[in-house]
């Protein structure tokens, strides 16, 4: 606090003065004191100025008190400003040194971030250097290996692959010969009574041996891609077993397809027919094929291989819409008593590169085929619809007095029929299981047996045929070296006739099925004169593996066995006494072998 100090002597002399009585009470009562006093005994008074020299005395030594009181609190106060001054000094000096000292933290934690950042870079570009080094060296093994083992020969921006070339030994043995050679034609299966059926078979051939060749081009906006396929099991004219097995080479497929970004592609040349089954989306390349040695594949099996045009549309590689356009052929009206009155083809002009020993039908349209396919994530499914077109050139007058092509006229029929199938893997996709099949008029061509499409009315016009196949397949593939599988399927036709004209006329001459025939004649060895029933169904269960000795970079080394039983079915007719019933009826039974080395 700060009082001056005269201020203060003067408030403090004031008090004393108040509190210090009068003169006059002062004497009144020394004069009291003093009265009594006489009474008593008499003293001597001091004197008033005394009296206030001894207060005077006293107020000073107070006064005195005071200021040293006042002077020491200054001091205090003083001494109290100093410390605080030096405390806000002091204070003021730490918060410079905290600042100083947070501002150097604040440097050392930008330094520390600093450096750690440099470590990181540091780290990321070591991470980066031995990626970069990681894929180095993978070059390295890529380039080494397009080099030293490549998969494909890469040639003015597209790439070549042999992949799906393969050397054959192949052996068949039969229980009743066909006269087929490793290939099965189902409708010969001989029947019980038939000159080939009292006899077996053998045939080594290598003429299933293949090769082929894809050819890939990428643009920015499709993918170009060309494939060719063949094997020998095609027949020149001088071809034979006498001497040199000399065969000549067959086109088995032959075709291009434009793959589009947008999911679009489109395929043309000669190919899988679209009824037969894919393994992705409909895409020609991917057809999943029984796994049988045998080239006629098994009975059931819906499928032809020629030329087609098809487009398809991927929705997501879930969903596949396709349409195909594929050549036609009609199969020679089949049954018995059939008029001849009519032109549905002829044999092959040799000016027209075809064979001359073949009937080749003229065809009004091609055929057509659409088909969904839907791969939900487990397993593969297709539905199809296939239209075909027959045409022949009736003539009425043909078989009158005196022939004329008079009253001529083209007739023509619509056909075809609808199929589908699935195939979904079981038990953590060591098992496969498949089921397909197609039903429908007209189209027995398109069975793995060929049975029939069309027979005749009485007044020559085509009659399309019912027919249908199916096929069940099981495969199951313990180990990736091995592959054991199985198929149970057929192909049935059934009865259309007008009389004993037709298809499977029970009026059909059957007397003759239970004997065999003296061979000469016209007469097919594999059915005995008088036995002329049309073919009912052909049934064919097989069971077989493949073991691969060895896959790899160097190619693959297998080796397959195939068993087949076969049983064919004629339409029964008129048996007579020696054929009661009019059934007549072929079994079979092949064993085939295959080694082949695949290239890589």
């Amino acid at each position: 606090m700060n009082y001056r100090p005269n201020t203060l002597k003067a408030l403090l002399l004031a008090c004393c003065v108040t509190t210090v009585p009068t003169a006059s009470h002062v004497l009144f009562a020394q004069s009291s004191t003093t009265t009594t006093t006489k009474r008593k005994h008499v003293a001597k008074k001091p004197s008033i100025e005394s009296q206030i020299e001894e207060m005077r005395q006293q107020f000073q030594t107070q006064i005195d008190q005071l200021k040293q009181q006042l002077n020491d609190r200054d001091q205090q106060l003083q001494q109290a400003q100093d410390t605080a001054k030096q405390a806000q000094t002091a204070a003021d000096q730490a918060q410079q040194e905290a600042q100083a000292a947070s501002q150097s933290n604040t440097q050392n934690n930008e330094a520390v971030t600093n450096l750690q950042n440099a470590v990181q870079s540091v780290k990321a570009d070591s991470d980066q250097s031995k990626q970069t080094l990681a894929t180095v060296a993978q070059d390295q093994k890529v380039i080494k290996k397009a080099v030293l083992h490549p998969d494909e020969i890469h040639y003015k921006g597209i790439t070549l692959s042999p992949k799906g070339s393969f050397i054959e030994a192949a052996t068949v043995n039969r229980t009743e010969a066909t006269g087929g050679g490793i290939n099965t034609p189902l409708t010969g299966i001989p029947l019980q009574n038939a000159n080939e059926a009292q006899l077996s078979e053998f045939f080594g051939s290598a003429r299933q041996s293949r090769l082929a060749l894809k050819a890939t081009g990428k643009l920015a906006s499709m993918t170009l891609t060309g494939y060719y396929e063949m094997d020998w099991l095609g027949t020149g004219i001088t071809s034979n077993n006498n001497q040199s097995n000399s065969y000549v080479l067959r086109q088995r497929q032959l075709w291009a397809r434009a793959a589009l970004n947008s999911g679009w592609s489109f395929t043309g040349g000669q190919m899988w027919s679209l009824v037969t089954e894919t393994t992705n989306g409909e895409t020609a390349g991917t057809e999943i094929l029984p796994g049988t040695i045998d080239p006629q594949y098994t009975a059931g099996f819906n499928w032809t291989r020629q030329y087609g045009f098809r487009v398809v549309k991927d929705f997501r590689n879930k969903l596949w819409l396709g349409a195909s356009a594929e050549n036609a052929e009609m199969l020679n009206p089949s049954g018995s008593s059939l008029p001849t009155n009519l032109l549905i083809g002829q044999p092959g002009v040799g000016g027209g590169l075809y064979d001359s020993a073949s009937t080749y039908s003229f065809n009004l349209a091609p055929d057509m085929v659409a088909k969904a396919v839907f791969e939900p994530g487990w397993g593969h499914y297709e539905v199809y619809g296939l239209a075909r077109f027959f045409r022949a050139r009736i003539y009425p007058n043909a078989g009158a007095a005196t022939p004329s092509s008079a009253g001529a006229y083209n007739d023509s029929t619509v056909a075809g029929g609808i199929g589908g199938g699935f195939r979904v893997p079981v038990l953590d996709k060591k098992v496969s299981i498949g089921l397909k099949g197609l039903y429908g008029v007209g189209v027995g061509r398109y069975g793995d047996s060929t049975i029939a499409d069309v027979t005749l009315n009485p007044d020559a016009q085509l009659a399309p045929l019912r027919a249908f196949s199916a096929l069940g397949t099981l495969e199951y593939n313990p180990s990736k070296r091995l592959n054991l599988w199985s198929n149970y399927g057929g192909d049935y036709v059934y009865r259309r006739y007008f009389g004993k004209v037709g298809y499977g006329s029970p009026l059909t001459d059957m007397s003759g099925c239970n004997v065999e025939p003296v061979p000469g004649g016209d007469t097919s060895p594999a059915t005995p004169s008088d036995c002329g029933g049309s073919n009912k169904d052909v049934q064919e269960f097989s069971v077989g593996y493949w073991f691969n000795f060895y896959s790899g970079n160097k190619g693959r080394l297998r080796q397959g066995i195939q068993y087949s039983h076969f049983r064919r079915d004629i339409w029964s007719g008129d048996g007579g006494t020696t054929n009661p019933g009019g059934g007549a009826y072929g079994t079979d039974n092949g064993i085939w072998t295959s080694f082949r080395y695949y290239l890589p």
